[in-house]
């Protein structure tokens, strides 16, 4: 079987405020677990690398700070309703969704109870030893928003609202379906053997009187 190795994109070290350029992205993600551990949150707003030079960084940090105090209101509050959540924000997308998966696992590896959560501009990607796949991308459907505290929200309510079973229903269906075709074949074929065992007592009637 072909195995593929993950990929984790260098926007994971803008995450850490970190520059992709001068810094290796093993070292970014070690800080993003290590953020991870501490609030279950790693985003731009953790932990600014440099001191807001003008008035406009110094608001952009300051926004940025808050986001991040939100969505750790959020991993509160799954942990309330006994979701272990963590959640990875990155502030620039990869050009293809898969990476973001691949860092939720790698958060995943360290932390193998936790359900990770991965955010980007467009995309989210998650990894869960507790919830199946089709509930994690139901999930991630409704986190594209473009506000990754609400992303976040949905994603947890998500895992809170059960999916129907669509595929155990149509199997059911399916038997269903088949079981009365062939129990009408079997009435068909009892009533022509029924049918064809009286022909030739009628034909012998006549004959005997």
């Amino acid at each position: 079987m072909t195995t593929f190795a993950a990929f984790i994109p260098p926007d994971v070290c803008a995450t850490v405020g970190q520059d992709p350029a001068k810094t290796p992205v093993d070292v970014c993600m070690a800080t993003v677990i290590t953020q991870v551990r501490d609030g279950g949150v790693s985003a731009p707003g953790i932990a600014p690398a440099k001191t807001p030079a003008t008035p406009q960084e110094a608001k952009q940090a300051a926004a940025a700070a808050q986001e991040a105090a939100a969505l750790r209101q959020v991993v509160a509050d799954a942990h309330a309703k006994g979701i272990d959540l963590k959640i990875v924000v990155l502030p620039t997308s990869p050009g293809i969704d898969t990476p973001l998966r691949d860092i939720a696992a790698d958060v995943g590896r360290v932390y193998p109870e936790s359900t990770v959560l991965t955010l980007s501009p467009g995309f989210a990607g998650s990894v869960s030893p507790t919830y199946d796949r089709s509930l994690l991308e139901a999930g991630q459907d409704l986190a594209k928003t473009p506000s990754v505290v609400q992303n976040s929200k949905n994603f947890v309510s998500q895992l809170q609202t059960p999916i129907f079973p669509w595929t155990s229903f149509t199997v059911v269906v399916i038997l269903g379906v088949v079981a009365a075709a062939v129990g009408t074949r079997f009435l068909q074929l009892r009533a022509r053997k029924a049918a064809a065992a009286a022909a030739p007592r009628d034909a012998a009637a006549p004959a005997s009187r």
